[in-house]
């Protein structure tokens, strides 16, 4: 199978650092979704809410989406808000992708971005209510676009382990 594997989920649940893992594991390329947007755009994804606003980058992640979806054989790393848009989850779906929800308890996820200053949505005072806001709103969406769900409390080398042994 050389459909892309679409790794998907909250914030700190360990997209990056298992789909890099999984992807070696696999003999696959890795593209970190947000990380080609900003190659893309020159701007950082901060830049981009800045100067944009969350639709302006939602445009912007879609349009990368599609691109990345016609490409096979990767490992892709969504943004956290990625597949909660349906035109995203049918693009992949399209490129004969396969979506993976990447499952973390929302107390091991608090405890993951207590510190964090790079995410847009989280650069808030009373981040620890956001993060459980927007676990409880999306948790059910990221069930509904993927295809399977994996538990991802684990060490990522454990969770790129169990990935890579599901699709080889």
């Amino acid at each position: 199978m050389d459909g892309n594997i679409v790794l998907c989920g909250f914030m700190g649940c360990g997209k990056t650092s298992v789909g890099k893992r999984a992807a070696k594991l696999m003999n696959r390329k890795f593209c970190d979704l947000d990380q080609y947007i900003e190659r893309k755009e020159g701007l950082k994804v901060s830049q981009i809410f800045e100067r944009f606003g969350e639709a302006g980058f939602r445009e912007r992640e879609a349009a990368a989406v599609r691109e990345i979806a016609e490409k096979t054989n990767m490992v892709v790393a969504c943004g956290g808000g990625t597949v909660l848009f349906p035109d995203n989850v049918q693009a992949f779906h399209a490129g004969k992708g396969t979506i993976l929800y990447l499952d973390v308890p929302l107390p091991a996820l608090q405890e993951r971005l207590k510190g964090d200053r790079k995410r847009p949505l989280l650069q808030k005072p009373n981040r620890r209510k956001v993060i459980a806001e927007l676990y409880e709103q999306r948790c059910p969406l990221y069930q509904a676009a993927a295809d399977l769900t994996v538990e991802a409390g684990a060490p990522a080398c454990v969770v790129a382990k169990r990935i890579a042994e599901a699709f080889l």
